[in-house]
C-alpha cells in the first residue's frame, strides 16, 4: 500500500509528489491524459503543439528563481526570446520581465518532477471516505483504492465538494470566485509577422502567443494560442462546449484586428475552456495539513493566480508534513 496518494499533476501535485517521494511511497492520479494541469501542452503531431494553459513563467521569489534557474541549466526550461508586444495601457510594462517556457512544452516542469513517480492518468476521483485510519478513494472506473495519506490539489470548488465532511477549517467556508479562461488555438498560413506574443487591451482577447517563435518544432503553418480575458470568459464558459465555434470565431476576428496581421484562412482551430483558471484573491494560509487524518491540500489558489503560487503552496505543505 502506498503511503501517500496525490490527486492532480499540475505544478502543486507534481511538486508535492516529488518532495514526498524522497521519504515515502507515492502514487499520483489525474483525470487528464497527461501531466501539467493548467500548464498542459496540446500535442498535434510529433513535437508540434500548443501551450494551451499557462503561457510562460516569470519567477518572482528568490526560491522559485533558484528552482527555475536550475531547470534551465538542466535544459528542462529555457528563456522565450523574440519580440513581445505590450499593448495594454492599463498595465505597467516591466522592461526586465523575462518569459521562461518548457523546452518541449510548458508541462515540462511536471514531467521532470514526476519522472520517478507512479502516475495514473485518465483517472477521475469521484468520492473520498475516511475509515479505520485509512483513506478510501472511489474513481470513475469503479475501483476503490486505499491509502494512509491523501493530498488534494484540485480547484477550490471541486475540493469543497470532495472534502467538506473532513476539513474543519475556516478557509473551506469561504466563498471564492475562480476566474475562467477560454483558449483558442489556430493554424494559419505563414506570414512575415515574427512577433513572439501580444498582450492586448481588449474586453474579449487578452493574449496571443506565437508557438513557432518558441523554436520547438518546424511547421508549414503559423500556430497561435489565443487567450480570452477573465471577464469575457466568466460570461461564456458555461456554454463554451456548445458554442466553441462561435466563441473561437469571435476571438480569431479580434486577433487579426488587434495584431494587424492580414486575415487569412484558418487551416484548423481548437478550443479549450478552463472553468477554474485562477484565483486573484489569496488566502491567509498557503496550504492545509491535518496530521491526524493525514489529509493535505495545496494549490495555486491559496497563494495567487501565478503558476509559481502552486509551487509555493506545495513547498509550504511539505514543511508542515515534515514537522
Amino acid at each position: 500500500m502506498s503511503k501517500f496518494c496525490v490527486i492532480g499533476s499540475g505544478i502543486s501535485g507534481a511538486t508535492i509528489a516529488n518532495l514526498l517521494s524522497k521519504k515515502h511511497s507515492v502514487i499520483l492520479f489525474d483525470k487528464a491524459r497527461g501531466p501539467g494541469g493548467r500548464a498542459s501542452f496540446k500535442r498535434i503531431k510529433g513535437k508540434t503543439g500548443f501551450d494551451h494553459g499557462t503561457q510562460y513563467i516569470s519567477p518572482k521569489t528568490k526560491e522559485f528563481k533558484r528552482f527555475t534557474n536550475n531547470l534551465i541549466k538542466k535544459k528542462v526550461l529555457k528563456v522565450w526570446g523574440g519580440k513581445h508586444i505590450f499593448l495594454n495601457s492599463k498595465k505597467k510594462e516591466d522592461k526586465k520581465h523575462i518569459k521562461i517556457i518548457g523546452r518541449s512544452g510548458n508541462n515540462d516542469i511536471s514531467k521532470y518532477l514526476l519522472k520517478k513517480i507512479n502516475c495514473n492518468y485518465q483517472c477521475e476521483l469521484k468520492k473520498i471516505y475516511f475509515k479505520n485510519k485509512l483513506w478510501h478513494l472511489l474513481f470513475n472506473d469503479g475501483k476503490l483504492r486505499s491509502f494512509q495519506g491523501i493530498i488534494l490539489t484540485c480547484p477550490f470548488p471541486q475540493l469543497k465538494k470532495l472534502s467538506k465532511k473532513f476539513i474543519k477549517n475556516s478557509f473551506l467556508d469561504k466563498s471564492i470566485k475562480m476566474d475562467a479562461n477560454i483558449t483558442t488555438m489556430i493554424a494559419i498560413k505563414k506570414n512575415n509577422n515574427s512577433n513572439s506574443s501580444y498582450f492586448f487591451e481588449d474586453p474579449v482577447l487578452g493574449w496571443a502567443g506565437n508557438e513557432n517563435s518558441k523554436k520547438r518544432f518546424k511547421s508549414k503553418h503559423d500556430l497561435w494560442t489565443l487567450q480570452s480575458t477573465f471577464l469575457w470568459a466568466n460570461k461564456k464558459i458555461n456554454q463554451n462546449k456548445k458554442n466553441k465555434k462561435e466563441n473561437s470565431d469571435i476571438m480569431i476576428d479580434k486577433f487579426f484586428q488587434l495584431s494587424n496581421i492580414k486575415k487569412t484562412k484558418i487551416n484548423y482551430f481548437l478550443n479549450h475552456g478552463w472553468k477554474y483558471s485562477s484565483n486573484s484573491k489569496p488566502f491567509r494560509i498557503k496550504s492545509y495539513w491535518d496530521s491526524k487524518k493525514k489529509l493535505g491540500v495545496c494549490a495555486d489558489w491559496f497563494v495567487g493566480p501565478r503558476l509559481e503560487s502552486g509551487w509555493i503552496s506545495a513547498n509550504d505543505l511539505f514543511k508542515k508534513i515534515s514537522k
